[in-house]
């Protein structure tokens, strides 16, 4: 059981027991209409129990989600609540005579349709709902007199309608809220997450450079900087290395970096530039930009790789290969080498 369905439940009965005073004729000999009487509960009560028993939320998607979007009552809901504002306390009034109209088998109109507005006031019709109690409170107060009128029930159907606006308004007030807490605390937990992954790739990169250079910084620090050409060169593969960490951490992976130190071994001068247009790219992706520009660097044998990302809607790597050109200058080189890496689709 819902607490909507609790409180649908009350609403009926409260809309019953309002409607069912108007059958306790204290004053029979004041009745010249009873079939008005009649008329008018037979109006008041199904319009009332449809507007508390219409939907207000449209169903979730699947079960156990979130509810859907707040439904509006039709406009048909609201023309018949307006029909009963009119009808009902005319029809009461004009059923018995002067002496009877004070009594409460009739003035259960005004508490009457007092509760149908504070219904349709809660169903987010607050226009429909003041204009359905001016039109009550201006028939009570042609009827029975302003003064009388307020004195009878008027005051309190009032009083009901604002206190639904109120309360319906600080109701949407604090689900909005809570609406935007949740959206703060789903960014938050993403930029959580987020850090996280940052901070777990730090410590891949710390340890892959501590993996790379430790030995020759422990090497270097033993002999005093005294290093033999073969460390020498160690060292200097191992800067290289870790430069492209620092650059390019998007293109690398155990089979880039193979081919990127072989290919340095070879006397090959290899440069990774990161450019952008790689984030966001999902883990198969990358993994066969990084096959496919392993299988490039392997079958290279240019002087010179520079290996570029592209933020190209349509190429993600580009590798040019250069090489010294016979009988040019020290400065002049040629291509050899071009090969653009395409997004996977």
């Amino acid at each position: 059981m819902t607490v909507r369905s609790i409180l649908a439940g009350i609403a009926l009965a409260f809309t019953a027991y309002l409607a069912a005073r108007s059958l306790l004729w204290t004053l029979p000999d004041t009745v010249d209409r009873g079939w008005l009487l009649v008329a008018a509960l037979v109006i008041y009560l199904p319009i009332t129990w449809v507007w508390i028993l219409l939907p207000t939320r449209q169903r979730a998607a699947a079960d156990g989600g979130l509810p859907g979007p707040r439904i509006v009552p039709p406009r048909w809901a609201a023309a018949l609540a307006l029909l009963a504002a009119v009808v009902v306390p005319n029809a009461a009034f004009a059923a018995v005579s002067d002496a009877g109209r004070a009594q409460p088998f009739v003035t259960w109109v005004i508490g009457g349709i007092g509760a149908l507005m504070t219904v349709v006031m809660v169903r987010r019709r607050p226009a429909v709902a003041w204009v359905g109690t001016g039109l009550m409170a201006l028939s009570a107060a042609v009827w029975l007199g302003p003064l009388a009128a307020l004195s009878l029930g008027l005051v309190g159907s009032l009083v009901w309608v604002a206190a639904a606006q109120l309360i319906s308004y600080a109701l949407d007030r604090v689900a909005h809220d809570a609406e935007q807490l949740s959206e703060l605390q789903q960014a938050a937990s993403a930029w959580q997450a987020s850090q996280s992954g940052r901070q777990r790739e730090r410590r891949l990169h710390v340890q892959r450079a501590l993996h790379v250079a430790g030995p020759v910084l422990g090497r270097t620090i033993e002999t005093g900087g005294n290093l033999r050409p073969s460390e020498k060169n160690s060292a200097r593969l191992a800067e290289q290395s870790l430069r492209d960490e620092l650059r390019s951490p998007r293109l690398l992976d155990d089979g880039v970096r193979a081919q990127i130190d072989a290919a340095r071994r070879r006397g090959t001068i290899v440069m990774l530039f990161d450019e952008g247009g790689l984030e966001g790219l999902p883990a198969p992706a990358l993994a066969e930009i990084r096959s496919e520009l392993a299988g490039i660097v392997g079958e290279a044998s240019s002087e010179r790789l520079i290996i570029r990302t592209s933020p190209h809607h349509e190429v993600a790597v580009t590798v040019v290969g250069r090489t010294a050109s016979e009988g040019a200058g020290a400065d002049e080189d040629a291509v050899d080498l071009w090969r653009e890496i395409r997004r996977p689709s």
